[in-house]
């Protein structure tokens, strides 16, 4: 059994940006693109490698969506004490709905952890007729 993943004090995430962006891919049955910038900041005094993300999307209904993956955005960042790692990707919805997730990881000596992504809401603009 694999140990348990554990919140790493001074691990951190931040949402610095969110904003709806009609440029993006979108597909017919979730047509509202957001666009988010993110930064992983460890103020913790171990090196921690970034392995994988899981994002959670609920809309206002209940319908849940979970986007899991390796890496961030293509990459595995290593951050080392006091360093930072921003991104910027996007979500595509279907109708106002709230994003949060999390981050794993591992230290330099393979302790599992992981840093809350915190929740942000997105509303697409009102259907112009």
């Amino acid at each position: 059994m694999s140990p348990a993943f554990e919140i790493l004090p001074g691990l951190s995430v931040t949402v610095d940006e969110v904003y709806y962006d009609p440029t993006q891919p979108a597909q017919p049955d979730r047509p509202h693109p957001f666009v988010y910038h993110i930064s992983i900041h460890n103020h913790s005094p171990e090196t921690v490698n970034i392995f994988g993300r899981k994002w959670i999307l609920r809309d206002r209904e209940g319908k849940t969506q979970i986007v899991e993956g390796d890496g961030v955005v293509g990459q595995r960042p290593c951050l080392k004490p006091g360093e930072s790692f921003s991104y910027n990707s996007y979500h595509v919805i279907d109708s106002p709905s709230n994003a949060s997730g999390a981050f794993y990881g591992t230290t330099l000596n393979g302790r599992p952890v992981f840093a809350r992504i915190p929740g942000f809401e997105m509303h697409p603009p009102p259907v112009q007729e």
